[in-house]
């Protein structure tokens, strides 16, 4: 973490032990920054052995940075410890909300993850990732799984031509695919349903959605009658519950709450004839944004849900289900960085000194809409003193667009590099062209080499859609 005595440290080294991770194999999502991170002869910040000032020289700024071995890690831990702690079947897969490019979806593949997807646009990414990879449409099938609250019929024909499991959430999606699947019923709709167990996390409240005040599921007193229902319907091959309770989670007893609420559902649906092989407990692992943070490791909160959904099976005589988590953030949060190029700068006597960088909101809407908190350091001067407190501003024309207040940095100057850790879920993913700024390029890092994975924007891809009536012309 970095050190709370930031305002009277008068050398840069004080901090940044405390921010460069030092040991590659620890949890990614309780690291600050990338775990290749560390710091060359020229003191600048490299993140997969490449230098960021040159970097942003290359690619140009605001730059998302991602490091492919943190991805990785992430990916391997949490693979690996389902299979160390849970003694059934388990297949984690990617909330790709997170971030959905092709590049992202070709890695997290590659390490055996299925994915979540939330739209024709994201179930479509993935697809297409698959195919170029080479995997038959049994393959892709099997490692999708739709999600959604308000899925249109179009978004529905396309998940059932892919064959991948969709994910009930209200009635009239239910409804619509029995009448879709009733057109080919000899080809059962796979589907899991999702409810909504009531249960509470202390998060930001946009974000929690287990609780019973959420737009999201079927709720306990609709259970019986869905049950009933779907137990009916052959257009429907229901194959399992889930649920979701938030995100941003560092408590691991609303998981452990969870596993018994739905194990108990399970035996209940059973009493329905509906063979309940699949249990999904969503994912909602939090991250280290800031030096107070701490969440548990991926090992820790794996082996805690493992063991809650075992012992519930064991408490109502029900064989283990498939456990299927679908972790986001905690698999890219921390992998990735954004990088600026500071410009200018106002100073309000005792009252704040404004310095601006030049993205903002557009690249990550997060601190405006969730209030979230980051770190910063200036990565072309690692070891300078961190002398001066102020409060970076986007260049948007919003008074609301501040990344940071009270950072902690060096004296700056324009032109240096100002890099914004913990951005890699819901950064690009959110990312608007509010004031016609165009998006962000991104890059992927390892071992030295930089790929471009997403093109930046330019000012004629800004007006590529629009369209001119004849009337309006001259």
């Amino acid at each position: 973490m970095i050190s709370t005595e930031l305002k009277t440290a008068n050398s840069g080294k004080d901090y940044i032990p405390e921010i460069i991770p030092g040991q590659k194999q620890r949890s990614p999502n309780q690291s600050l920054l990338p775990l290749s991170a560390s710091i060359n002869k020229n003191d600048c910040l490299e993140i997969g052995g490449c230098d960021l000032k040159t970097l942003v020289e290359q690619f140009g700024s605001p730059l998302y940075i991602l490091d492919e071995f943190t991805l990785r890690t992430a990916c391997s831990q949490y693979r690996e410890a389902f299979n160390t702690y849970y003694p059934g079947i388990s297949q984690v897969i990617y909330a790709s909300k997170a971030w959905s490019c092709l590049a992202v979806v070709s890695i997290v593949a590659s390490e055996q993850l299925g994915f979540d997807v939330v739209s024709a646009g994201e179930l479509h990414t993935t697809v297409t990732a698959l195919e170029k990879m080479g995997y038959s449409p049994e393959k892709i099938a099997n490692q999708i799984y739709f999600h959604g609250n308000n899925k249109s019929v179009e978004e529905l024909q396309l998940a059932i031509a892919i064959k991948c499991t969709i994910i009930v959430d209200n009635w009239l999606e239910l409804e619509t695919l029995v009448k879709l699947g009733n057109l080919n019923p000899n080809n059962p709709i796979p589907i899991l349903l999702r409810l909504t167990p009531g249960i509470e996390c202390h998060t930001h409240e946009y974000i929690r959605t287990g609780h019973l005040d959420s737009k999201f599921g079927f709720d306990p007193h609709q259970i019986e009658a869905v049950f009933t229902y779907v137990s009916q319907q052959k257009a429907l091959n229901c194959r399992g519950l889930h649920a979701h309770i938030g995100s941003q989670i560092f408590e691991r007893q609303p998981h452990q709450d969870l596993a018994d609420v739905l194990v108990k559902w399970i035996k209940k649906g059973q009493t329905y004839g509906l063979n309940l092989e699949e249990l999904n407990i969503g994912g909602g692992l939090g991250i280290r944004y800031t030096q107070s943070d701490d969440p548990p490791s991926i090992e820790e909160w794996v082996k805690a849900v493992s063991q809650a959904v075992t012992k519930a099976c064991l408490a109502e005589n029900i064989p283990l289900p498939k456990l299927i988590a679908e972790p986001g953030r905690s698999l890219i949060g921390s992998a990735c960085v954004t990088a600026y190029t500071i410009g200018s700068r106002k100073e309000i006597p005792e009252i704040r000194t404004y310095l601006a960088v030049d993205g903002g909101m557009s690249d990550n809407p997060r601190p405006i809409t969730y209030q979230s908190l980051y770190r910063t350091i200036i990565a072309n001067r690692m070891s300078t003193p961190l002398t001066e407190t102020v409060t970076v501003a986007g260049k948007h024309c919003e008074s609301g667009d501040i990344l940071i207040k009270d950072a902690q940095l060096p004296q700056t100057q324009p032109g240096d590099i100002l890099v914004v850790m913990g951005t890699g879920a819901y950064n690009y993913s959110m990312a608007s062209n509010y004031n016609r700024l165009p998006r962000p390029a991104a890059v992927l890092v390892q071992d030295g080499e930089a790929n471009l994975i997403v093109q930046r924007e330019t000012i004629n891809d800004l007006i590529r859609q629009d369209r001119l009536p004849d009337r309006l012309l001259a």
